[in-house]
């Protein structure tokens, strides 16, 4: 980030600045979030200056990806607004392949003569790459859709809800918050659109309008006589819908234990922002946890991060292959283990899925960012490892000839490569509810939301803390406990998978900015789960030293 960038977002409210890839792009008015954007007929055409220029060049294969990248980001703390951020970022990538190897550049100046000078370095690019490419880029066939359209399915597009009554909102979750005990809240709505343009020699044209938003806070009580302070943390998801998810519908709202609040497909942040303030002054006072083992009962707000960590990323082929290794590390789940087709993940209730088609997932989209149709695979079946996650030029190295349809760049400036699909825990196929499994457990801990982790760079050995925990006895709640995290490796972990509840609890976690790559990108990313059941996990005591 340019130094004038980071005075100018150094107002931002807590955790804005720790993501200074979000704030892609140039303040604009926010009247200028609703302009209609380039014409898709103009798009076309500038797409094609781009794929004839490469042709003429002698590429084999071009790519161009026009994007109109909008982002509305709003802070408060208490009773006070911190900062509204509204900004867009416009112009276009073109990835080449010349002699065999990938070539690529960008410019925000999406002319035809700057257009063509872009290509033109792309493929100088790829033809200097080329004295050093060891061997060729392979691509998996994929077939031209002509002209098509995709359109995340909202209802209420943010863009289009005044400032004032997400401030309003924010600003009454606060003082929800503050009036039930918290000492101190802040509070941040993220909302993002997408309008990406994709065309491709392989004769594809496709136009995207794709929608994310994430609403959360952080709740503190503070003891001043003992001189100690608690967080809670938003039960909320980041999601692939639009204003809508902030009706907090009561028709959306799950059956949890008393006290406890569920939420799918819609969110009720002053509800949620009450509960937590409560629930963080209960938490001062709470009982710290015994070490030892437990059955762990672990709803999807927090196992969506556990599937994210030790399933998302290990299964992810450019880290298997090492691509990784630099930046965030290897996979314990090498090919060898994946040719023996009886890998052990898991236990057999484990299924787990990559799906970019999901409704309401961060990662939803109708097509990758290489033109590819997005689908639904499995990565692990009956608790073994069966597929990875792998783009066009990949695929080819496991053996199969068609992409999963799981390419993405951050933005038209940055080169598109693998990144993580929705990943999933399929919900148990018959019916048992989070009661019923509380009713199976005589010494356990349910877990709710996410907290602090550690894991090694195979992604294998973990430690996972959470929100809040609810110490279980005899198939009964009876009280909160602290000072919780548990650790396990993934294998043992995974098989020690005893029971899910069915697809009446099914909900969604979200990561909304999820870093990998060199330079990094972040990428949002949803997971889904139903609440499940981890027999003899080992728990440790966080609050106590040796």
């Amino acid at each position: 980030m340019k130094r004038r960038n980071f005075v100018q977002y150094a107002g931002l409210g807590t955790g804005a600045i720790l993501m200074p890839s979000m704030l892609l792009g140039n303040n604009i008015p926010v009247e200028m979030l609703l302009e209609p954007g380039m014409d898709v007929v103009l798009k076309k055409k500038m797409a094609d200056v781009a794929l004839n220029t490469a042709k003429s060049l002698g590429a084999s294969y071009a790519d161009a990806r026009i994007g109109r990248y909008l982002n509305q980001y709003v802070f408060t703390r208490e009773e006070k607004v911190q900062n509204v951020v509204n900004t867009e970022s416009f112009g276009i990538g073109i990835r080449v392949i010349a002699n065999g190897t990938w070539g690529f550049s960008s410019t925000n100046d999406v002319t035809e003569d700057g257009i063509k000078k872009a290509t033109e370095q792309a493929v100088a690019i790829a033809k200097a790459n080329s004295k050093i490419q060891k061997e060729p880029v392979v691509l998996a066939p994929v077939q031209s859709y002509g002209e098509v359209s995709w359109k995340t399915p909202i209802k209420k597009d943010f863009k289009e809800v005044p400032i004032s009554e997400k401030v309003d909102l924010l600003l009454s979750a606060n003082a929800a918050a503050t009036s039930n005990g918290a000492s101190f809240v802040n509070s941040a709505l993220f909302m993002v659109n997408e309008q990406k343009y994709f065309a491709s020699t392989d004769g594809s044209y496709i136009d995207q309008d794709v929608h994310r938003i994430w609403p959360t806070f952080s709740v503190t009580a503070v003891d001043r006589q003992a001189g100690k302070f608690k967080t809670r943390e938003a039960m909320s998801a980041p999601m692939g819908m639009g204003y809508e998810y902030m009706d907090g519908l009561e028709s959306e709202k799950l059956s949890g234990p008393e006290g406890i609040k569920l939420y799918r497909n819609s969110y009720d942040i002053v509800e949620d922002a009450t509960l937590a303030a409560k629930q963080a002054q209960q938490k001062l006072t709470a009982k710290s946890v015994e070490a030892g083992k437990y059955d762990l009962v672990l709803e999807p707000n927090h196992l969506g991060l556990t599937i994210h960590e030790s399933v998302g990323h290990p299964l992810e082929l450019d880290r298997v292959l090492g691509y990784e290794a630099n930046y965030a590390g290897t996979s314990f789940a090498t090919l060898d283990k994946w040719e023996s087709k009886n890998f052990n993940y898991g236990s057999d209730l484990v299924n787990i899925v990559a799906d970019k088609t999901q409704v309401g997932s961060l990662g939803a989209v109708g097509y990758d960012d290489e033109g590819v149709k997005t689908k639904k695979w499995d990565l692990i079946r009956n608790g073994t490892l069966v597929n990875y996650q792998a783009i066009r030029d990949q695929v080819h190295m496991i053996d199969q000839n068609e992409s999963h349809g799981c390419c993405y760049a951050q933005s038209w400036e940055d080169v598109q490569f693998q990144r993580m699909p929705n990943v999933s825990l399929e919900p148990g196929k018959e019916k048992y509810s989070l009661q019923d499994m509380i009713k199976d457990v005589e010494k356990g801990i349910y877990i709710l939301g996410r907290g602090s982790y550690s894991i090694d760079q195979q992604r294998y050995n973990f430690q996972f803390g959470g929100t809040l925990f609810y110490e279980i006895k005899n198939g009964e709640i009876v009280g909160m406990l602290e000072d919780v995290a548990y650790q396990s490796n993934t294998q043992e972990f995974w098989n020690s998978c005893a029971k899910i509840c069915d697809k009446d609890d099914y909900r969604l976690f979200g990561s909304f900015f999820d870093g990998k790559g060199q330079p990094s990108q972040v990428s949002a990313v949803s997971h889904g789960s139903s609440t499940t059941r981890f027999n003899g996990i080992n728990v440790i005591n966080t609050g106590r030293t040796i």
